[in-house]
């Protein structure tokens, strides 16, 4: 019976053999249809105000806010490592109702950004636009009798992102979720001869659940409700495109997903419809869900985050903004050496 086996695989014509091209380890690289490189990647960054030495974000293990004086070293590191872009969010000294320490000129992203730049010229300095971490009720928007009202906000949004682009800013990101803002930033950039700095619009930003450690970590968490009223719902897709394409014709320059993990088929379908380049938001519930897992011994960390960040470059995202940055960054570089 083997022999008669043995005859049939042996006769057989199978021209084709998948696994011919997996037997080693170079013929599995040199067939590669998707890789991931240091260029793909943004790393997020918190400065905060208040503070005198980094503190690390107990949520987000690795992961620290940062004081001016911190950033230096940060920054230094980064360049080494050859990631190309950061992404800044900032704690700032107080809050307000309105979220006034987001566009002062003094202002703690404004000082980090201004900073970064005398000290490394060449690197991409994103920053996000937002009130939630600059008001004292922590939401996206200004708030007239209980309700987060959409057009007043916006002035304040273009507001923040022409001082973020008087500091240095290559990249402005409007996150609030505000219909309008792209058009509103593009606007103010454009009056104030702004023309080159760019928008990277969060134009499929979902109410997630994931996002829980970064409201710790950018202490902007709702004092009240929540922000299913402006952030996408999760079960929609089709809204989704319809947000990327007014996004777009609004005049951004990059337009998100966020988060990525849980919304591949987002950014596959947003890759298949656009040509604009494509953000995708690796978010701090995903990393931290990693950390956690690996800290107990339960999966090999290098390994399924490589796995992810390639199932996000694979789905179609140009950019990938990931608190791994730093990490994947070594690991691509001992793989290379």
């Amino acid at each position: 019976m083997k022999s008669e086996l043995y005859e049939v695989t042996r006769n057989s014509s199978m021209a084709e053999r998948p696994r011919r091209l997996r037997r080693l380890q170079a013929l599995r690289a040199l067939v590669r249809e998707t890789r991931v490189s240091n260029s793909d990647l943004m790393y997020p960054i918190f400065v905060d105000d208040r503070i005198s030495k980094r503190q690390e974000i107990p949520s987000m293990p690795g992961i620290s806010h940062l004081s001016l004086s911190d950033l230096a070293s940060e920054i230094d590191e980064v360049c080494a490592l050859k990631i190309p872009s950061v992404l800044i969010f900032g704690l700032p000294d107080r809050k307000d109702s309105v979220g006034s320490r987001a566009y002062a000129d003094d202002g703690i992203v404004q000082r980090a950004v201004q900073q970064i730049k005398r000290s490394s010229p060449e690197l991409v300095v994103a920053t996000d636009v937002c009130l939630c971490q600059y008001t004292d009720h922590g939401h996206c928007g200004i708030i007239h009798a209980g309700e987060i009202v959409n057009d007043e906000s916006l002035k304040l949004l273009a507001r923040i992102a022409v001082s973020h682009a008087k500091a240095g800013a290559d990249i402005v990101g409007p996150s609030a979720m505000m219909d309008g803002q792209v058009k509103a930033i593009r606007n103010a950039l454009d009056e104030q001869s702004y023309y080159n700095t760019a928008i990277m619009a969060y134009s499929a930003k979902y109410a997630s659940s994931f996002y829980a450690p970064f409201r710790e970590a950018a202490e902007s968490a709702p004092a009240w409700g929540d922000r299913r009223s402006y952030q996408m719902d999760p079960p929609n897709r089709r809204e989704a495109m319809r947000e990327m394409a007014a996004d777009i014709r609004e005049g951004a320059d990059i337009v998100m997903v966020k988060p990525a993990l849980s919304y591949l088929d987002i950014i596959r379908e947003a890759r298949n419809r656009f040509d604009t380049p494509l953000a995708a938001y690796n978010v701090s519930g995903e990393y931290a869900l990693i950390k956690a897992a690996a800290q107990k011994g339960w999966l090999d960390e290098e390994r399924v985050t490589r796995e992810i960040l390639v199932a996000i470059k694979r789905a179609g995202a140009d950019i990938i903004i990931t608190y791994f940055a730093k990490i994947a960054a070594r690991w691509f570089e001992a793989t290379t050496q």
